[in-house]
């Protein structure tokens, strides 16, 4: 058995958790919206056609914010196209995603999702075949109360209130070779430094979200963050990271302790950010917007409904089956140490959407005219979400190690925890990466005197089956959370057990000692 320590002090804290860092992302890209969450004529559509039983699984999956329309798909994107009559929308070839969009789905019905969803909005706009015009105009359809021919024609298309969307991306990806428009970092740097300063002159409330690196593998990382900021600093509010993680060629090590380059991937972002600061002689503190990270095989899988696969075949369909990756068991853990990643940087990385939310290397998967279900990975988003409220405590950690092939060696153990002073309770979220053997972990609590446990769960390898297992629209319950009994309490300690391969989460009751 491996084993770890935990030490968590009352007075010792990163901040207070940032409820936007458990956002998603809806891009029209596959069938995340049609057939995701849009789907007229189904059983389970309202009278809006937003499917009933999909808003439940995003209800329950406790989303903030969610990012629109893209992604990629942005890059090409004429916001016009989805206002109006429906029947009088232009079917346009996307070139992002090689499919026709119909744009019978557009800013007015995921205005009207968001709402029914609970969720707040996070616009993103084109900045690589549009520019500083098209921006500053959405936000004024968007926005401004009336009284002027944009916000009057958002009337006249039926919505009287202003959407009051406050936060906004600045474009997708623009580092990208493969972005519709991709830019140079200076030349980037000016057209968001300049559609920035004319989005604020039409609502200054908003919150601007520069384009950073679209991974930290990128051959501009850093260099790009550099340049871009030079110019942005003062007109935006947060710079973006994208991540994504797979299973490479067996070595399963290595993306358990995907969650190591996360944090070196913050830690560098925040660093370029800061210095920045420093040589502008800038007064505020930029933070981060994780604004795409998940598992996601892109090249470890093969199939019909792979972006490239369909281009090839020189076919245009509306809304194919684009990435629907099935979730198992590993990458369930990794995710849930991927989110414990986000939540201990807490005070810099305010915002993170996890991509996308319905069947694109989604939580939740649905079939058309069928049934929805919840994949491995919804449950520790679910449950940090639901459970990660108050103060982020700042941990001292010490576990066995494994050795990688990527990143040396990392914690067997990987945890973070809040402290909710309002509701007396402490929620300890642990993985562990361990392929054979359980976990022994203590935890001392200083400066709580401790109650009882109130929740305890755990997802493991279900019995006699394999870490590869995965939920389907037949088998919706195979992978899930489980009662963890191996948990005790003792004044001021805790000891828990994890299964090997395992996500847990541990909540108990404390007061202030």
């Amino acid at each position: 058995m491996s084993r770890a320590s935990i030490t968590i002090d009352r007075d010792f804290t990163v901040g207070p958790v940032p409820r936007r860092i458990f956002g998603n992302f809806v891009e029209h890209m596959g069938r995340c919206v049609y057939t995701g969450i849009y789907e007229p004529g189904h059983p389970e559509a309202d009278e809006n056609g937003y499917r009933r039983d999909v808003l439940d699984l995003v209800k329950e999956l406790g989303v903030s914010v969610v990012r629109y329309p893209g992604g990629n798909f942005v890059s090409g994107y004429n916001w016009e196209d989805g206002i109006g009559p429906v029947e009088s929308r232009p079917r346009r070839l996307d070139g992002a995603w090689h499919t026709v969009e119909t744009n019978a789905f557009g800013l007015h019905e995921f205005a009207g999702w968001a709402k029914k969803a609970n969720v707040e909005i996070m616009e993103a706009i084109n900045l690589g075949t549009r520019g500083v015009d098209a921006a500053r105009e959405l936000v004024e359809y968007a926005n401004h109360p009336g009284g002027t021919y944009l916000s009057d024609l958002r009337k006249k298309n039926g919505s009287a209130d202003p959407f009051g969307i406050k936060l906004w991306c600045l474009g997708n990806e623009m580092d990208g070779p493969w972005q519709i428009g991709h830019k140079t970092a200076e030349e980037y740097g000016r057209l968001a430094q300049e559609a920035g300063k004319a989005m604020r002159l039409v609502d200054p409330s908003i919150e601007l979200v520069a384009s950073g690196s679209s991974n930290r593998g990128m051959p501009t990382f850093g260099s790009w963050e550099q340049t871009v900021l030079g110019h942005t600093y003062d007109v935006v509010d947060y710079v973006s990271l994208h991540a994504y993680y797979e299973e490479k060629d067996g070595d399963v090590a290595s993306f358990l302790a995907s969650g190591v380059d996360m944090d070196l991937f913050i830690d560098g972002v925040i660093s370029t950010a800061d210095a920045i600061r420093a040589s502008g002689k800038h007064s505020k503190y930029l933070n981060l917007s994780f604004d795409e990270w998940n598992v996601w095989y892109q090249t470890a899988r093969e199939g019909d409904d792979l972006p490239e696969a369909i281009e090839a075949r020189g076919e245009w369909h509306v809304h194919p089956r684009i990435i629907e990756d099935e979730y198992n068991v590993t990458d369930a853990v990794v995710v849930g140490t991927l989110l414990n990643s986000l939540l201990r940087h807490g005070d810099r990385v305010s915002i993170a959407n996890q991509a996308q939310l319905v069947n694109v290397i989604a939580p939740i998967r649905s079939e058309e005219n069928g049934s929805a279900w919840r994949q491995s990975i919804f449950w520790p988003f679910a449950r940090m979400s639901e459970l990660a409220r108050g103060e982020i405590l700042r941990l001292a950690t010490t576990s066995d190690r494994f050795d990688t092939a990527k990143y040396g060696d990392a914690d067997l153990v990987d945890a973070s925890a809040t402290w909710d002073e309002e509701r007396g309770r402490v929620a300890l979220f642990l993985a562990n990466r361990g392929l054979d053997e359980a976990a022994d972990v203590a935890v001392a609590l200083r400066g709580f005197d401790t109650g009882r446990v109130t929740r305890a769960e755990v997802l493991q390898i279900p019995e006699g089956t394999d870490r590869f297992t995965t939920n389907d629209e037949q088998h919706q319950d195979r992978v899930g959370l489980i009662p963890l009994n191996d948990v005790t309490v003792e004044a001021g300690a805790l000891h828990v057990t994890l299964p090997a391969l395992s996500w847990a989460v541990v909540e108990i009751e404390v007061t202030k000692a």
